[in-house]
């Protein structure tokens, strides 16, 4: 008997050709989607005993992927937000095999009832500019580890970038001649974008290149910040970043209790994002400086800063002196107005 093979050309198609060339999915995209699809694997060997070259589409429906949403839940311990993620994941799959084999639309369809589970958006953690400023003074700039450690700090706030752009940014990414002078990004999707430098973050990228870069000219592919292992130049890891963001953060807080302890990288591009807000700077201006695809994205700031929110009602609801219970309401002997807030007009 013919072994149906037609589940592992599909995977291979989709990860192989679909999604790098015709969804010209970053590396980092495809390397998720891989995760996924090897999860669903794994799950298929562990809870339904079917080995990965018995995997075929006639075995798979919507019930499975519920079950495998609530594996991921109990053996892995994946927060709603993941889970729909993997869910996503499989969708697109299916959707993609459907749109090679019509066969397959049925099992598209049926996996199609599965519904994602619903995420409360909690609230967006940032660091007040002092908390950010005692921070910035813990590492020693004195030492060239510490010169780099503050410099990257720096770049992370000042340009928001995600920590793969900043890692994977190299000389040739950073154009100081020109008006002004910039750096270019490259975020999901290999979407690049251009982003602006402060001057102080310009003076503090010169001391860093005369000291990590001396030889190197602006226009070459070494990149920005690097590791030497065994003599040789390589990209540094988002674990060593991981490794002396929290040693700072662990001195910084014994000085203000307002920096987390909990410090990763995505923090820098949150609390940028934050102050461009609270400076007054429009959300679709901050949707483009961030790199967001949509600016209900960037909603998520607006409905963070509570300070603002409390400045503005205080605004409209003054507490003062002359405020007494007997004002009188605006839309009292206002039949228009009474008429538009019932919904009548």
């Amino acid at each position: 008997m013919k072994r149906d093979d037609s589940f592992f050309k599909h995977i291979r198609g989709f990860l192989t050709v679909f999604l790098p060339k015709n969804k010209c999915y970053s590396h980092h995209t495809i390397k998720a989607y891989r995760d996924t699809l090897n999860l669903f694997r794994k799950f298929l060997r562990d809870e339904k005993s079917i080995a990965f070259t018995e995997i075929t589409f006639e075995r798979i429906n919507h019930e499975v992927i519920y079950e495998f949403l609530a594996w991921l839940q109990k053996t892995r311990h994946c927060v709603p937000s993941t889970k729909n993620h993997r869910l996503a994941v499989l969708k697109s799959f299916f959707h993609y095999c459907a749109l090679e084999d019509p066969a397959l639309m049925a099992i598209y369809l049926d996996i199609q009832k599965v519904r994602s589970q619903r995420v409360v958006r909690s609230r967006v953690e940032y660091m007040s500019e002092r908390a950010l400023s005692i921070l910035l003074e813990q590492p020693d700039p004195r030492t060239c580890r510490g010169l780099r450690d503050r410099f990257f700090m720096i770049l992370l706030y000042d340009t928001g970038a995600r920590i793969q752009e900043i890692l994977d940014l190299q000389l040739k990414d950073i154009h100081l001649n020109d008006q002004p002078p910039c750096i270019y990004l490259t975020g999901k999707g290999n979407k690049t974008r251009v982003v602006p430098l402060m001057d102080k973050t310009i003076a503090h990228l010169h001391a860093y290149i005369n000291i990590f870069h001396p030889e190197d000219e602006q226009n070459n592919e070494q990149y920005l910040f690097y590791t030497l292992i065994k003599g040789l130049k390589g990209r540094m890891s988002a674990d060593n970043v991981s490794c002396f963001l929290k040693r700072y953060a662990k001195s910084a807080h014994e000085l203000c209790m307002e920096v987390p302890l909990r410090m990763h990288a995505h923090l820098f591009r949150h609390t940028r994002a934050m102050h461009l807000y609270q400076a007054g700077i429009p959300l679709s201006y901050i949707k483009d400086f961030l790199g967001h695809v949509s600016v209900n994205t960037t909603d998520i700031y607006a409905s963070t800063d509570t300070t603002m929110m409390r400045a503005a009602l205080e605004k409209i609801n003054p507490q003062g002196p002359e405020q007494t219970s007997e004002t009188v309401p605006v839309w009292q002997s206002n039949e228009e107005m009474i008429l538009k807030l019932c919904g009548l007009k």
